[in-house]
């Protein structure tokens, strides 16, 4: 295990020596959603100094970057008298990626404009667009070097395109700006990430890829140590969706979009949705149809805790958003997509790499932390209308 941790400012510049005496370390990476760390280390005044609002952690995993982003909490300080007279206590930093930053903002609808000079009634709206250019345009103009100076993040640009996606259409305003690249997402196999690449944040796409025959595990290859397996019924297999009312008329638009395999396989499930939009002629209702079928009608969650292997490695063999396979110790064989991995190390203990595959529901969050999420982005759905 080769582990390093820096702190460097907002502008990438590194404050001191590495972090060193840490006793835990703990970081998630997950697909096209912010990660999230923990370290605890002794608080010695060196360590404490480099620990101030607006710096960043960066841990370094092997020689490369796994993970690094801002400081959420940067103190968390304990001390006790068991520790005697010369123990500086310790302290626990909770950090997240450079996504984070970007989870800050909202889509504004006249990006080139000040908050004050918006108009009422007014909408970003695309048509005809690759959903790669959607997402990469909307990062550029509301918080990359395209956006007005007092929204730009620091040292923020865009990666080289990746040439991924498919062609759509959408419309957003005052919508939590990594929602919507979300949910563009259904217009083609995206992922969408952060790196720190020098001094700068290079915030890209790219397609995740097919490693389901190539990154295996079971137990008798040696690399897999726990498996959590539920497959149920799909909450979803009809999409009902409805574009919006307009005063005076009779007319709305609706749209079923449906996955009829796994309304085949189980049986019809229904769900009203609204579609906020005025019509599907650029395919904004059947994607929000798309968007609720891709959370509700696939049944199987899979979470596993794996270990590297010399011939299997986090970050080199597979990544966020690739589709792996997992041999079920009674014979079944599950392939599906890496949603997080889960990097936790010790000096003593080492380190442990967990992985958690299946479908969008496949997480090690609460219950209650998902049901939020999810009334939030109806709740933001209708707000933006």
């Amino acid at each position: 295990m080769a582990i390093q941790l820096l702190v460097t400012n907002d502008a990438l510049a590194v404050q001191g020596d590495p972090l060193t005496g840490w006793t835990s370390l703990d970081a998630v990476k997950k697909f096209n959603e912010p990660g999230a760390g923990s370290v605890t280390l002794p608080a010695y005044p060196e360590v404490m100094n480099q620990l101030v609002p607006g710096n960043r952690i960066v841990v370094i995993r092997d020689g490369s970057i796994w993970m690094a982003g801002p400081m959420e909490i940067p103190t968390d300080y304990s001390w006790t008298a068991d520790g005697g007279d010369r123990d500086p206590g310790e302290v626990t930093v909770n950090f997240s990626d450079d996504l984070a930053t970007i989870a800050g903002y909202i889509t504004w609808p006249e990006p080139s404009l000040t908050w004050a000079d918006q108009h009422g009634n007014t909408y970003r709206t695309f048509v005809g667009i690759n959903s790669e250019t959607m997402i990469r345009t909307l990062i550029n103009e509301n918080c990359g070097p395209g956006a007005i100076t007092a929204r730009r993040i620091p040292n923020l640009v865009l990666d080289t395109a990746a040439g991924v996606g498919g062609v759509g259409a959408a419309k957003t305003r005052f919508e939590p700006l990594l929602d919507i690249c979300r949910r563009l997402t259904v217009w083609g196999n995206i992922g969408f990430r952060t790196r720190q690449d020098g001094n700068q944040i290079k915030f890209g796409c790219y397609a995740p890829a097919d490693k389901s025959a190539t990154a295996r595990f079971s137990v008798g290859l040696g690399n897999l140590r726990s498996i959590q397996y539920k497959a149920s019924a799909p909450s979803v297999t009809h999409a009902l969706v409805a574009g919006n009312e307009t005063e005076g008329s009779t007319v709305r638009t609706f749209v079923e979009v449906a996955n009829t395999a796994a309304a085949a396989e189980w049986w019809r499930v229904e769900k009203y949705i609204d579609g906020g939009a005025d019509n599907d002629t650029n395919g904004e209702l059947t994607a929000a149809g798309n968007t609720d079928l891709a959370d509700g009608s696939a049944p199987v969650e899979l979470a596993t805790v794996t270990v590297d292997t010399e011939d299997l490695q986090a970050g080199r063999d597979y990544d966020l958003g690739d589709r792996v396979a997992i041999a079920l110790p009674h014979g079944l064989q599950v392939t599906d997509v890496v949603r997080s991995i889960h990097l936790q190390a010790t000096p003593d203990a080492g380190e442990t790499v967990s992985s958690v595959v299946g479908s969008p529901d496949a997480t090690t969050d609460p219950q209650m932390v998902r049901l939020i999420r999810t009334l939030s982005r109806k709740l933001g759905r209708l707000e933006t209308r």
